[in-house]
């Protein structure tokens, strides 16, 4: 368990995840609260636990047995600075039904409706916490890496008063195959209304936004487009100074 734990880890600063978790390093405070939203099987939460080692790392991973495994690997490891919450965030606190495709655990599980249309995809109603709720005023955030397939803009309307007076750096996915509705530039400019403005990820590098285009850097066509070598889907945001 450790070690595939471990091995994530590494695969993700090392090879998957570069750029993105670069520019967490560059940023982060070693007494920031930093939250991994979407935690998953934690491929980011060893370099955030190892990087605030006198602050704190909440992680937020709706699907159960997902949430025990990384409680259960974070002891193991010792990464005590680590507390892993089964909820999901989103706008507002309270319960919502989060789809699952497959029949176990899954990556691609969201809040989003779209999801539920795919075939052999189940719903479960998971608690859910708003970020401004759910942390006192007096906290300092200064991470939030999200990954919610489609449910981005309601992350961050549910933490608009940290946005605002905190500034975290903001790392995220965000597509627009995964939006019930509008589009990736719509939580684009909810952002860029707080004071932030945005770079995306290409490969190891990150690009001005400016050079960013929906139609032709998430193109939607037949197959797994989303594989393709010119689609991008990861995004860092910045309060502007």
């Amino acid at each position: 368990m450790k070690v595939r734990f471990l091995w994530r880890a590494f695969k993700a600063r090392y090879r998957d995840q570069v750029a993105e978790i670069a520019a967490i390093r560059r940023a982060v405070q070693s007494d920031d609260t930093v939250c991994d939203i979407g935690a998953n099987k934690g491929s980011y939460l060893y370099w955030l636990s190892r990087w605030v080692p006198r602050g704190r790392v909440v992680a937020f991973e709706p699907q159960e047995r997902l949430a025990s495994y990384l409680r259960s690997v974070c002891a193991a490891l010792r990464l005590n600075n680590v507390s892993v919450e089964s909820k999901a965030v989103h706008a507002q606190s309270g319960t919502l039904a989060l789809h699952v495709p497959g029949t176990g655990d899954s990556p691609d599980a969201s809040l989003s409706a779209r999801v539920s249309a795919r075939e052999h995809c189940r719903s479960t109603s998971v608690p859910v916490v708003a970020l401004d709720e759910y942390f006192k005023p007096d906290v300092r955030i200064g991470i939030l890496k999200i990954d919610v397939e489609g449910a981005e803009r309601g992350v961050f309307e549910g933490a608009t008063r940290i946005l605002t007076l905190q500034s975290p750096l903001l790392v995220f996915e965000c597509e627009n195959r995964h939006l019930d509705s509008g589009s990736v530039l719509d939580v684009f400019r909810f952002l860029n209304d707080l004071g932030y403005s945005g770079e995306f990820v290409c490969g190891r590098e990150i690009r001005p936004l400016t050079e960013f285009d929906p139609a032709l850097h998430q193109k939607q066509t037949e197959g797994r487009f989303w594989d393709a070598r010119d689609y991008y889907n990861n995004f860092v945001f910045r309060k502007n100074a």
